[in-house]
């Protein structure tokens, strides 16, 4: 009994642990355990993660020679007027720009024409209205319609636009403080380029004008030194506006971050407060209020220089001082733009 006895003990422990066996196996089927369970972690997909790259900026100081200050300086004036003509290399203006400027020097030109057809038919009432007189000569620069209406206008407007809100918006100005270029050359420069390009299409038509006229209507030396210091008071006016539709266009360029809110900006001044000051005097015959207008100041002071009857009834000096104030304020009004642009990106 006692050999059956030990015999059945094993047998009934091999049957034990089959019956474990075969219960882990239908566990491991119905719950597909086995295969990395017995690990205490679970997996959890995770979401792609994007991070950025953190780059290990080295910087060298300079050893080479730095060029004269003049040379930086003249990079910046070249880059922004030779880009007028061409983009390689230069600032980029849309075509369409381009086309615009040209359009309106050809439209301010247009007195040439008049001037050789006259000559050619001997009409005199083609002469009178396009021929060299004071009248004529204040009418081709201060003339309110087309050129201080549209011309000159529209032409500051669309060369101020993006001039120092471009590097304010997109921090290139860390280009040019870096070279090193100080910002005082940096306004100066930015100045001069957009005054040079209202300069070579309102003096160049002037200029044209003037010396066409003595050609064609056959006039000798005399009648040119009488008329030259007519010129001269001419020329003068033109400076004056220039730097007067400069000073504001570029005020209004620092204080902005695009394009269209100086060029929309300085529309609405020249041909804004024009239009209030004319409504005005029309209703109450206030000529004072022509003040606020920078065209009249500029036309008040052009009527006297060059000797012609002022349309206006207030004294001159106040279109005098009222003008100088316009120029200062933007003046200071760019300096102190210019002197907040950061080295870096803003």
């Amino acid at each position: 009994m006692n050999d059956e006895s030990d015999d059945l003990v094993p047998l009934q422990s091999n049957m034990s642990e089959e019956e474990n066996s075969l219960g882990v196996t239908r566990m491991e089927a119905a719950f597909g355990s086995g295969d990395g369970d017995e690990n205490a972690f679970a997996a959890v997909p995770q979401g792609q993660v994007e991070a950025g790259t953190i780059f290990n900026r080295v910087y060298r100081p300079w050893r080479g020679e730095l060029g004269p200050r003049w040379a930086r300086n003249y990079a910046i004036y070249r880059h922004h007027v030779y880009g007028m003509f061409t983009s390689k290399g230069h600032r980029y203006y849309h075509p369409f720009i381009r086309l615009a400027v040209l359009f309106i020097l050809i439209s301010s030109m247009s007195t040439l024409g008049f001037l050789i057809l006259g000559s050619l038919i001997g009409e005199p009432e083609i002469m009178r209205p396009f021929g060299l007189n004071r009248n004529n000569i204040y009418a081709k620069i201060l003339g309110f319609f087309p050129r201080n209406a549209l011309w000159w206008p529209l032409l500051t407007a669309l060369v101020i636009g993006g001039m120092i809100s471009e590097d304010r918006a997109h921090g290139t100005s860390a280009i040019y403080f870096s070279r090193p270029i100080n910002r005082l050359d940096y306004a100066i420069m930015k100045y001069l380029s957009v005054a040079s390009i209202l300069g070579g299409v309102i003096i160049l038509t002037y200029v044209s004008y003037y010396s066409l006229a003595i050609v064609v209507e056959g006039h000798g030396w005399a009648y040119l030194f009488d008329s030259f210091p007519l010129f001269i008071s001419g020329l003068a006016i033109s400076i004056l506006l220039i730097i007067t539709y400069t000073s504001i266009g570029m005020a209004l360029s620092a204080v902005s971050k695009g394009k269209f809110f100086p060029a929309v900006g300085f529309l609405s001044i020249i041909l804004g407060t024009k239009l209030v000051a004319f409504l005005i005097d029309s209703l109450f015959d206030r000529s004072i209020v022509y003040i606020l207008s920078p065209f009249d100041n500029l036309a008040h002071i052009g009527q006297l220089v060059m000797g012609i009857n002022p349309g206006y009834d207030h004294p001159v000096a106040f279109s005098a001082v009222s003008l100088l104030a316009m120029n200062v304020v933007s003046l200071y009004v760019i300096s102190v733009r210019v002197n907040s642009l950061e080295v870096t990106r803003e």
